[in-house]
């Protein structure tokens, strides 16, 4: 009952410190991980370094794999690109095992000790996430002690070590050994950090420790494939092509390379059996990417066919960014939900240009779609604020946090635009079936606004996009233009209907127009603001 109780207790620590660590360098890392998005739509090459990369990371290539079906199902990644992210995700989750197997222990106290230090005497963000790696590295440490302390009195018993010598000539038994011990927690790193444990004991030799190790790499798929349960069908080839990966890997291993790979990390680390796991585990995802890469498309056929095509209709997504998967890696998911705005925004901008050009190109069954894209645009709303709401619950930084709170305003402003453009083609609608007419002149007034108008949204939209520092300026420049444009059409409106150029009906009408064109102004200035206010601009 002690062995377990200290296995648990050293197995939460270990867990914690990995996730508080990891935690840390995702803040650490910042804006270059938002850039990964723009990353992702290149080569397959670029996506391993890019799978290498986030899960170095993060410190979990579960949390990878599992970001990765998330951007498969909001249709951002495809199933070429994401091969080679997998891929690179399995190459970065062994940068764990290289640290807890490195004899460093002592390192603990003193890394929490700084950490606690930096901690209690900054109030910047930057210094509490470096406090955050030096608390998480030392936790992570001080985890391994508690197990190897834990599974110390394994030595003393006959039956354990008659068990490992058995999985030594069972590699079968040993593969799912480890398939079950990364299921049950969750984290191949954990498993591994179990199996350099032991064998820091002198209880498990290098040749029981490797089918488990192989095992686990399959057991680590398991996450991936719990979260593709309901996604899209490419979503859950994305897991099949994870399974597929490391089950190819495994077989060649198991079969071929496991002598090989023996003779190697022994002749490295002759008399340290946990710096041979470690070394092992590098060289099993090192080599099962060079022999898979240039068979990248046979993983995506044997997806396809695990996982067909039917011919039953596939409801259309209204969301293109954004998938709660994602939010496995938060700083990526804040960029995905600024491009979901933007896609909002998009629909937004296409709603007032489908009643303004219908009503000026005398269409009016143009006008029609702006209805259309008004339920729309308010389902995305309730689906983005629902995103950032369980995003600003997430460990973020504090600027981020302010970041999202003005996105959460940015949402609500593009949603009165698109009801803005719904109120200019209600308008529309019944000036049509009323057969009320508008003079050339107010016709022309009205070009010029809402032309004017129609520029400033789009730049605002670029605005969110790439925050730049002369365009928020010249969005809030046109929006004073445009001020002073609605007031020269009010002015020029009365000065017709004192001449009776016009009728007192359409009159109502036009200034109602007006007025919704220069309230649309005003939301997009209120983008560019937000913008400014909660980011930083070089």
């Amino acid at each position: 009952m002690s062995i377990a109780i200290g296995v648990v207790g050293g197995l939460g620590l270990f867990l914690f410190g990995m996730q508080m660590m990891g935690a840390g360098l995702q803040k650490a890392a910042g804006k270059k991980l938002e850039r990964i998005i723009e990353i992702l739509t290149t080569n397959r090459f670029m996506g391993v370094l890019v799978g290498m990369l986030v899960t170095g990371v993060i410190q979990s290539s579960s949390a990878t794999t599992v970001m990765v079906v998330g951007f498969v199902n909001a249709g951002i990644m495809k199933l070429t690109q994401a091969v080679g992210v997998i891929m690179g995700a399995n190459i970065g989750t062994t940068i764990t095992g290289q640290i807890v197997s490195m004899s460093i222990e002592d390192i603990a106290p003193i890394s929490i000790g700084i950490g606690m230090i930096i901690w209690m005497t900054t109030k910047k963000d930057s210094r509490k996430t470096l406090a955050e790696i030096f608390i998480g590295l030392g936790i992570l440490f001080l985890g391994m002690e508690f197990l190897k302390d834990a599974l110390k009195p394994l030595r003393e018993l006959e039956a354990f070590n008659t068990m490992m010598i058995s999985l030594s000539h069972h590699p079968v038994l040993g593969v799912l050994v480890g398939f079950c011990l990364t299921f049950i927690v969750q984290s191949s790193s954990a498993s591994i950090g179990m199996l350099i444990a032991l064998a820091s004991q002198g209880v498990l030799p290098l040749a029981a420790a490797l089918p488990i190790l192989y095992g686990d790499n399959i057991g680590t798929c398991t996450t991936a494939l719990l979260s593709s349960i309901g996604a899209s069908k490419n979503a859950k080839r994305a897991a099949i092509i994870h399974l597929a990966f490391n089950a190819v890997g495994t077989l060649l291993f198991v079969v071929v390379l496991t002598r090989p790979i023996t003779a190697l990390v022994t002749m490295w680390d002759p008399a340290d059996v946990g710096r041979q796991i470690a070394n092992a585990h590098t060289m099993f995802n090192l080599i099962n990417v060079a022999v898979q890469f240039p068979f990248a498309f046979l993983l995506v056929k044997i997806a396809m066919w695990v996982v067909p095509d039917k011919d039953e209709s596939t409801p259309v997504k209204l969301t293109k960014y954004i998938d709660d998967r994602i939010l496995e890696t938060p700083t990526i998911a804040i960029k995905s939900a600024v491009n979901e705005a933007i896609n909002m925004g998009t629909l937004a901008k296409e709603s007032l240009s489908a009643a303004m050009d219908g009503f000026f190109e005398g269409q009016f069954d143009k006008v029609k779609r702006t209805f259309e894209l008004e339920r729309d645009i308010n389902t995305l709303e309730k689906v983005i604020t629902d995103f950032l709401v369980k995003l600003s619950n997430r460990d973020i930084l504090d600027t981020d946090r302010r970041y999202i709170d003005g996105l959460f305003n940015a949402i609500n402003d593009i949603e009165r635009i698109g009801d803005h453009a719904d109120n200019i083609a209600e308008l529309i609608t019944t000036v049509n079936d009323n057969h009320i007419r508008f003079t050339d002149s107010s016709k022309n007034a009205l070009l010029i606004m809402y032309n004017k108008t129609r520029s400033t949204y789009e730049m605002a939209l670029k605005v969110l996009d790439k925050p730049d520092r002369a365009m928020i300026d010249e969005v809030i420049a046109l929006e004073q233009e445009l001020d002073q444009l609605q007031r020269d059409a009010r002015k020029d409106h009365f000065a017709r209907l004192n001449s009776n150029e016009c009728s007192t009906e359409s009159g109502v009408y036009y200034l109602e127009m007006v007025n919704n064109l220069e309230r649309i102004s005003d939301l997009s200035c209120n983008l560019a603001k937000m913008v400014s206010e909660t980011v930083e601009i070089a």
